[in-house]
């Protein structure tokens, strides 16, 4: 039997949720710390001339007497306004233009107008790379050798490693550079590179890494000794079974905690002493929210506006619509576009103020509802009194989505008595204990923290012992949890923190 295709048509009416263009740009600037948006606000006011700040607002709808009015001060209002209508018209002049390609950026200029360029950074801005390049450039070196230096360089790891083989090496600089240089000729380059400074730059692995550095300390015994170690009993080091170590070396048990020391000063990340792979030592942090607490216990709270100028539709604006409206049918094209264009940077004006009153509302609760359940740390600073916290718990109390806390809480910061933290620093999850009570994470883990810092170093407690030391606390949990929330804290087990 043949088979036919047949088209058809239907009208179905379904239902979906969108987000509109105000519901997005709520969500943004939800999401945006501080800092991004002063920026965001700041172009926001430079593409807009509908929008503009308190500061530029010369209050006409003030109401004023006869003895309070400066003569002058119809001259100045009438100047302003005449100053505006010239922006206005500049602005309907170029209209189009907003849809002109933008000039290219110079080579070597940073563009500062973008909300995402970081205003204020600190610290040393010549990379960890940057640095080695200068050492490579007071270095003798053939072209083709600099051209493999120059790859060597860019193939080190943040921490100064090279975690690549001299055959990968070549293999990769004939395939992607077309430059034939053997395994040889690689490992002569490589070892040019491991005497730059820092110390211990170009290893391969850890190990190799500590003896570079040993290499460079002036000849002496404890340098022979420290060599020995490393080259003989890396493992047994790593693993700190130093009485294996003293057997197989032969340095005596006076002399071995003096070596370890010294090994222990040597630096495991030698990228790590010029800088960060970035270039960026050190970011200034601006905080979202500033808590602060009375001494009777009143914890009080306010968003932190930073440079964000107060915002307000242009009367200006407003004025050229009602004059034109007001016109009505005896308008020319010419008119109609300006009325169209005044339109719609207005309405874009008052969504994007209601926009920020809408952030600041949303902030507002997310933090009121956090200084609510977590009022005792506030007040003691204390880890301990952090209770168990969660994004729904904030949810439920201000009545917005879990997803719009999450953006609150995303890349935000408090600063406090105590202190400057992260917004999810006050979250975790709860734990319940044995006997039914819930407790924070955080509190745990303060505990464990506590109970490990004041153990007897040489006979460190197992995870049953401090198992049994949080029940005589009053924290009574199972050791896997302790296991888990050590291993979490970056703690070693007891036979590793033995010293």
């Amino acid at each position: 039997m043949a088979q036919r295709l047949i088209q058809s048509q239907e009208q179905r009416q379904t239902q979906q949720q969108r987000l509109t263009r105000q519901q997005l740009m709520v969500v943004r600037m939800i999401e945006m710390p501080i800092a991004e948006f002063e920026a965001s606000v700041q172009a926001e006011i430079d593409d807009n001339p509908a929008l503009e700040t308190i500061a530029d607002d010369i209050d006409l709808d003030r109401e004023t007497t006869a003895a309070d009015t400066d003569p002058t001060d119809g001259d100045r209002q009438d100047e302003t306004l005449d100053d505006r209508r010239s922006a206005l018209d500049e602005a309907l002049h170029n209209m189009w233009d907003d849809d002109a390609m933008p000039e290219p950026v110079a080579r070597g200029e940073r563009q500062t107008d973008n909300a995402d360029y970081e205003e204020t950074v600190y610290g040393d801005r010549l990379s960890f790379y940057d640095r080695l390049r200068e050492q490579m450039a007071e270095t003798e070196l053939t072209p083709v050798q600099s051209e493999i230096m120059d790859y060597l360089i860019g193939s080190l790891d943040s921490d100064g490693l090279l975690r690549k083989s001299p055959s990968d090496i070549a293999d990769e600089l004939a395939v992607y550079h077309n430059i034939d240089a053997g395994e040889e000729e690689v490992s002569e380059v490589l070892d040019k590179l491991k005497n730059f400074d820092p110390a211990g730059v170009g290893a391969a692995t850890l190990q190799e890494c500590l003896l570079l550095q040993i290499d460079r300390r002036p000849p002496s015994a404890m340098t022979d000794m420290m060599r020995q170690v490393v080259e003989r009993c890396y493992d047994e080091f790593m693993s700190k079974h130093y009485a294996k170590i003293a057997l197989r070396t032969g340095i005596d048990g006076e002399t071995l905690p003096t070596v370890i020391g010294e090994i222990q000063k040597l630096n495991p990340k030698p990228g790590a002493a010029l800088g960060e792979t970035e270039g960026i030592n050190l970011q200034q942090i601006t905080p979202d929210f500033i808590v602060d607490t009375d001494d009777d216990g009143r914890v009080t709270f306010h968003i932190n506006r930073g440079r964000v100028p107060e915002l307000y539709v242009s009367q200006t604006f407003t004025q050229l619509i009602e004059g034109y409206k007001a016109n009505g049918e005896s308008m020319n094209r010419k008119d109609k576009e300006a009325l169209l264009y005044a339109k719609q940077r207005v309405d874009r004006a008052k969504s994007y103020i209601d926009a920020v009153r809408q952030r600041q509302t949303t902030l507002r609760a997310t933090m009121k509802a956090i200084t609510e359940i977590q009022h005792d740390f506030f007040v003691s600073g204390d880890e301990g009194d952090l209770k168990p916290m969660v994004l729904k718990d904030i949810a439920v109390r201000t009545g917005l989505d879990i997803s719009t806390v999450s953006r609150v809480c995303s890349v935000k910061y408090v600063q406090t008595r105590w202190g400057i933290f992260r917004l999810r620093h006050f979250f975790s999850e709860g734990v319940r204990s044995a006997d039914g009570e819930e407790m924070s994470a955080k509190r745990l883990k303060a505990a464990l923290r506590d109970i490990i810092a004041a153990e007897d170093k040489s006979r460190p407690l197992s995870d049953d012992a401090i198992c049994s030391e949080m029940s005589r606390k009053g924290y009574t949990i199972a050791r896997r949890t302790v296991s888990k929330y050590r291993e979490q804290m970056g703690i070693a087990v007891a036979r590793l923190r033995r010293q």
